[in-house]
């Protein structure tokens, strides 16, 4: 019914940059927060970055000050990610809370992109 479709990910060395983005199709009514997290070697999924439909933002304290989390037009959120460490390295995962279409009226849901590899070699 949904899919978000991540891209931007790579290889590139510390200090660099990357841009990710992230965009949701389907039976979309709309989406309320969406949101990157990241999934490093032997380390738990974590939240990187979240923004709410209304603009308020949040980040993971690791990122604060090298990440900025931005929402485009149709259905897109993007993760500019500047200063990258070797500690960055890892899958990153777009979510989102969609308000989905049925013949019911919409309902909320929460969504996953499939993830893009982001590699900081040092």
């Amino acid at each position: 019914q949904v899919q978000l479709v991540e891209s931007g990910g790579g290889l590139v060395q510390a200090g660099g940059s990357l841009r990710l983005s992230c965009a949701a199709s389907g039976s979309i009514f709309s989406i309320d927060d969406m949101a990157w997290y990241r999934q490093g070697p032997g380390i738990q999924r974590e939240l990187v970055a979240a923004v709410t439909s209304g603009g308020s933002r949040n980040y993971g304290d690791s990122v604060k000050g090298r990440f900025t989390i931005s929402r485009g037009n149709a259905n897109t959120v993007y993760l500019q990610m500047n200063s990258l460490k070797p500690e960055d390295t890892g899958v990153y995962y777009c979510k989102a809370i969609v308000q989905v279409y049925s013949n019911r009226g919409p309902y909320s849901s929460q969504w996953w992109g499939q993830g893009t590899q982001v590699t900081v070699s040092s």
